[in-house]
C-alpha cells in the first residue's frame, strides 16, 4: 500500500517540503491544493471539493491529465480538507501525509488541524506538513519514536480532550505519565535533548509540532565551514 499525500487549500507550501515526501505516493488535491501540488511538480491523481478556489486553469489541467474529479456543492456538511482525508481513507492507505500552509483564515487552520486527529484515521500514521512546521498525530495507546536535531523546539497539544499516561524521553523537560490538558499550556516549546525524542500516550491524542522542523533539517544537512 502507497502513503496517500493530501495538498489542501491556505497560502502555499514550503518548497522544501517536497524532499520529505514519500516516493509511493497516491495523491488527492483539495480545491486549490491542487494548484499548490502541482507548483511543486507533483502529479494529483483525485481532486476534490465545491472547486471555489482552485484556478481555473489548475482545474483545466486536472481534466486535461485524466485527473479524477469529485466535486461537491459549495453548501455542504464537510470541508474540502474533511472530504480530501475520507477520500484518501478510502483508498487503503499505509499512512497519510497533509501539506499545507497557515492561510488567512484562522478557522480554517484550527479545523485543518483537528481534522488530523479524527477518530477514523487512527489506524494509520498521520502527520502533516504546515509551512517549515511539522505535525506528528500520536493517539493513545500508542508510542513513537520521533525524529529531530538537539535544541530543536517541539510542542505536544492535546486534542479532542484530555491526553493521559504521557511519558517521554529525549526532552528537556521530561513527563512521566502525565495528564495533559487541551486547554493548558503544559506541552508547549519543549526542547530535544538527543536526536530523537520517545513519546508515549496512555489515552487520547497529541498533535507533536515541530515549529522548525524544516529550518532545522536544513541546518543539520549545512556542513559546518572548516575552521582555518
Amino acid at each position: 500500500m502507497s502513503t496517500a499525500v493530501v495538498f489542501i487549500g491556505g497560502h502555499p507550501p514550503h518548497p522544501g517540503v517536497l524532499a520529505h515526501l514519500p516516493q509511493d505516493r497516491w495523491v488527492v488535491a483539495a480545491d486549490s491544493g491542487y494548484d499548490h501540488a502541482t507548483a511543486l511538480g507533483v502529479e494529483v491523481d483525485l481532486l476534490v471539493g465545491d472547486m471555489d478556489s482552485v484556478s481555473l486553469d489548475g482545474l483545466l489541467d486536472a481534466a486535461g491529465h485524466g485527473v479524477t474529479i469529485e466535486r461537491f456543492p459549495t453548501d455542504k456538511d464537510f470541508t474540502d480538507t474533511e472530504l480530501a482525508l475520507r477520500a484518501a481513507l478510502r483508498h487503503g492507505p499505509s499512512a497519510m501525509v497533509v501539506v499545507s500552509c497557515v492561510g488567512d483564515r484562522l478557522d480554517h487552520s484550527i479545523s485543518a488541524l483537528m481534522a488530523l486527529a479524527d477518530p477514523s484515521l487512527a489506524a494509520i500514521p498521520v502527520e502533516a506538513w504546515w509551512g517549515e512546521a511539522h505535525v506528528t498525530v500520536l493517539r493513545g495507546p500508542a508510542a513513537r519514536v520521533i525524529g529531530g536535531s538537539v535544541g530543536e523546539t517541539v510542542s505536544l497539544l492535546p486534542v479532542d480532550g484530555p491526553a493521559e499516561g504521557v511519558t517521554t524521553t529525549g526532552l528537556l523537560y521530561a513527563l512521566h505519565n502525565e495528564v495533559l490538558h487541551a486547554t493548558a499550556s503544559r506541552g508547549v516549546s519543549n526542547v530535544f535533548t538527543e536526536p530523537s525524542l520517545t513519546i508515549e500516550v496512555r489515552h487520547g491524542a497529541l498533535l507533536v509540532i515541530r515549529p522548525h522542523a524544516l529550518r532545522s533539517a536544513t541546518a543539520a544537512a549545512t556542513p559546518e565551514e572548516p575552521r582555518t
